[in-house]
């Protein structure tokens, strides 16, 4: 397998204030990475930027505005480009949401690694460049609580096999895989899931996470962003990501 040199070019990770993408951001940084992390929260960015020092560019936007994904990727030219900013979505059962409720992961999630995505492809990033999106385990499974989650984030799996195909079909040399998380209690939107699972059940949370096994750190979730793009093609265009690392996702 290939080694890939993460340092050469600049890193961009989008939703980089919070949870999964704050992680990544830093353990990239930590790599070596050149960081550029785009959210709109400019508070928690420049908190971030504090941390990390001049190795990451705090930028202040809408990653779901095609615009900005235009315009970044215009500007930095990634090499590795991390799609995982999101929405939380509202933890109720199906009766109890709205339309709106229930399609807020497509208007954020899928709509902003569509852009994204897209602006690759045209670019097109250089050769070698790699594009990591972040779907989630409920992708395979379901998730009855959160609304259109689960079928966004399967068509966020979708939408990088489907540019892997394109990138192949043009001999454009770009990388796409997608990368799906179990649900985990150590961020804001897993908390909440965790919380409405154990309830749905009648079990306390802490018997829910008992039976679940080992949780998934954002630590953990950032080392295998870091792992995955430094390794190169596998032959492989989705992983699940558990406590125990990455697994092909058949």
């Amino acid at each position: 397998m290939t080694r890939t040199d993460i340092t050469a070019r600049p890193a961009l990770v989008t939703g980089a204030s919070r949870g999964f993408g704050r992680a990544i951001a830093t353990a990239l940084a930590a790599a070596g990475a050149a960081v550029v992390g785009v959210a709109r929260d400019r508070a928690a960015l420049d908190d971030l930027r504090d941390k990390l020092g001049g190795s990451f560019t705090p930028v202040a936007a809408d990653a779901a505005d095609p615009v900005v994904a235009g315009q970044l990727i215009d500007a930095y030219r990634p090499g590795l480009l991390v799609l995982n900013a999101g929405a939380a979505p509202l933890t109720r059962p199906i009766q109890q949401h709205t339309w709106q409720t229930f399609s807020r992961n497509w208007d954020v999630d899928v709509q902003h690694v569509f852009h994204w995505t897209r602006e690759a492809l045209l670019a097109p990033l250089e050769p070698g460049s790699t594009v990591i999106a972040l779907s989630s385990g409920a992708a395979l499974r379901g998730s009855p609580l959160s609304g259109g989650y689960a079928g966004a984030k399967a068509t966020v799996r979708f939408i990088a096999a489907y540019a892997a195909s394109e990138s192949e079909r043009g001999g454009l040399g770009i990388r796409f895989v997608s990368v799906l998380p179990q649900l985990t209690p150590v961020t804001g939107l897993g908390a909440a899931g965790v919380a409405g699972y154990a309830a749905r059940e009648g079990i306390e949370v802490a018997d829910f996470l008992d039976r679940a096994g080992p949780p998934l750190t954002t630590e953990q979730v950032g080392q295998a962003i870091v792992t995955l793009a430094a390794d190169g093609a596998d032959g492989h265009d989705a992983y699940l990501l558990r406590a125990a690392g990455l697994t092909p996702v058949p």
